[in-house]
């Protein structure tokens, strides 16, 4: 009796599976994946100096890429936050003008592949994308150190289609510590936000811009999570607990994350999933649970971080894997409510409140902030001071490592 008895469970399994699969493409047929972050602007900079007309750069056969336009068709993408990514070694030198042909290039995306994508600036303008059959494309800016510490700067990227900033990258801003501060490598300097850093949070939430907190450090998090009018995202950061990497969300925050309503976007960079080199999807999916059982099922999303990192993990890639990411949630008896808010509508409901604090704000006639940074709080040599009274004041040194650089580049 025992080998029919092993059959029959075969079979069983075998039917789960395929059941689950065919309820992952029937949820996804409505309710397509809205990711958080894809860097795919980034290796068209790096590889083709972002220009859309080389042969070698067509959207739809593009190699050697997580991201193209078959891809993201097979893995049910319904919207997608481009990242406008620059390095840090951009910060105080051309940070302000690269992210903007990093913005630039994005529009031409949608303007080169109309019946595949659509730039879209609102919530309501994902949903009609939806509709459409077009991938929704969103503007991220990866980094505070693309604005200068300039709100006007903000203010003009939010008019360019901008609809998230992430508030660093790795590496501290005059205004904000990044993650890096959380391990022996650097140092805090403003121990979370400078007074400023605030204000920047609070003029995204009069914009209606989304606060990113992927690559901050843990008392920047706070911060922002306790400034913030509107929920914050995390668009592309996983759970502490499961990898104890810096990158990665502390259960505190997870706690914040539930009582504000805000979203973290889970990443499938293998050094965040597991810690180590390899990763696998099953592991993507222990950081999902372990967020929805920390903050719950509305706070989890997609982030899979695609073209910004040297691997992922198996199974999970490229692009064209999210259905089958969805159809283990699936196999771990998640609901459909749950799954499609995991795909979607938990993304959805914060730009919504985003929009919502911006419309109230709006109504209280609060005006943009027009005080700039304090002169001396400001970085590097190469600055004119119009506007600021010449008090004798300063930019504060850069750092002396890389001030070292500098000086060894200027003799090469």
């Amino acid at each position: 009796m025992l080998q029919p008895t092993c059959l029959l469970l075969t079979c069983l399994l075998l039917s789960s599976a395929g059941q689950n699969r065919e309820d992952a493409l029937r949820i996804m047929s409505t309710t397509p994946v809205i990711d958080g972050h894809n860097d795919l602007p980034w290796q068209l900079l790096h590889r083709f100096n972002n220009q859309l007309s080389l042969e070698s750069a067509n959207l739809t056969r593009l190699e050697g890429t997580h991201t193209n336009i078959p891809k993201l068709r097979s893995g049910r993408v319904g919207a997608q936050f481009w990242a406008a990514y620059v390095p840090c070694e951009t910060q105080n030198k051309d940070a302000v003008k690269r992210t903007l042909e990093q913005i630039d290039v994005i529009h031409r995306m949608c303007l080169r592949y109309p019946g595949d994508f659509e730039c879209v600036y609102d919530s309501e303008g994902i949903r009609n994308a939806f509709r459409a059959g077009r991938v929704a494309s969103l503007i991220g800016v990866e980094g505070g150190h693309s604005i200068d510490s300039s709100l006007g700067v903000l203010r003009t990227f939010y008019q360019l289609g901008v609809r998230y900033m992430t508030l660093t990258h790795s590496c501290n801003t005059p205004w904000a510590d990044n993650w890096l501060v959380d391990t022996a490598a650097e140092k805090p300097v403003h121990n979370g936000l400078s007074e400023f850093g605030k204000r920047v949070v609070q003029e995204m939430n009069r914009l209606g811009m989304l606060v990113d907190l992927a690559h901050v450090s843990v008392e920047t998090m706070k911060a922002a999570l306790s400034v913030s009018r509107a929920p914050v995202i995390f668009s592309h950061s996983s759970a502490y607990e499961i990898c104890r990497h810096r990158r990665n969300v502390p259960d505190d925050v997870l706690r914040q994350v539930n009582e504000t309503g805000s979203l973290v976007m889970v990443n499938f960079y293998n050094e965040y999933v597991s810690c180590s080199s390899k990763a696998t999807l099953e592991e993507v999916a222990d950081h999902m649970d372990y967020v929805k059982r920390m903050a719950g099922a509305k706070a989890v999303g997609f982030g899979g971080d695609y073209d910004g990192v040297p691997s992922v993990p198996e199974g999970l890639e490229d692009v064209s894997k999210y259905p089958d990411l969805v159809t283990e949630l699936l196999r771990r008896n998640w609901t459909e409510e749950e799954v499609r808010g995991a795909l979607a509508e938990n993304l959805l409901r914060v730009f919504q409140r985003a929009e919502q604090e911006r419309d109230a704000m709006s109504r209280e006639a609060v005006a943009p902030d027009d005080v700039p940074i304090p002169f001396q709080e400001l970085e590097g040599a190469c600055r004119t001071r119009y506007g600021y009274p010449d008090s004798g004041e300063r930019p504060r040194l850069l750092p002396a490592g890389l001030a070292l650089a500098l000086l060894a580049a200027l003799h090469l």
